[in-house]
């Protein structure tokens, strides 16, 4: 079985950043995010059954999840939020499980997880967690600038999300995103190294 290595951060740490510097190098990337996105867009396999469990003032106008209003709603009510990942967590969880079957002639994967700490499914199928991390204060200026969102709503983000001590207590790996691209880009390409050594010496055990 291919070799999967984790990549999971705070909001604002720079998953993303990391994770497209890894598929520029030819890694095989899946996204939890971007399955999410996936299911949730217009005509997406999670629509119909969120609609017809939310209603249908939670589907925009183009039949695509209204983001906006479900995080507003699922930041308030704690069974909405169990609503929401009930329907959503399942897909997902098969959606990584397909795409890791048809990459089986990676060298190894990469795959991006928010909550991987929180998740043992996920963690039961990696063989090495890489955290990209960053202090606090600059998840929440980058969260804000990139996403919009006020600094509060940031802040309850973050009150769903491991620490920054829990994820760097599970890494196996960190990548230290606090200051130049170069500097991450550097760091890529090291692990990148090491992890095409690893995936040769150390065959998958999950």
């Amino acid at each position: 079985m291919t070799f999967i290595v984790g990549l999971t951060g705070g909001i604002g740490c720079g998953k993303s950043t990391v994770g497209q510097q890894f598929a520029d190098l030819g890694v095989d990337v899946i996204d939890t995010d971007t399955i999410a996105h996936a299911l949730t867009q217009a005509h997406g396999s999670a629509i119909l059954e969120i609609a017809s469990a939310f209603g249908e003032r939670y589907i925009n106008q183009h039949g695509a999840l209204d983001r906006e209003r479900m995080r507003e709603l699922v930041f308030t009510d704690a069974n909405a939020k169990a609503k929401l990942e009930a329907i959503l967590h399942p897909l997902i969880y098969q959606a990584v499980i397909a795409a890791i079957a048809s990459a089986d002639d990676a060298a190894y994967i990469l795959l991006v997880v928010p909550l991987l700490i929180e998740s043992k499914r996920y963690l039961d199928i990696v063989q090495r967690v890489l955290v990209v991390d960053c202090d606090e204060q600059q998840q929440i200026n980058r969260a804000m600038a990139r996403s919009g969102l006020t600094e509060q709503a940031v802040q309850r983000i973050m009150q769903n999300q491991a620490t920054r001590q829990q994820r760097l207590q599970h890494a196996d790996d960190v990548i230290l995103n606090t200051s130049s691209l170069d500097f991450v880009q550097q760091r890529v390409m090291e692990l990148h190294k090491t992890y095409l050594t690893q995936a040769q010496i150390l065959p998958a055990t999950h």
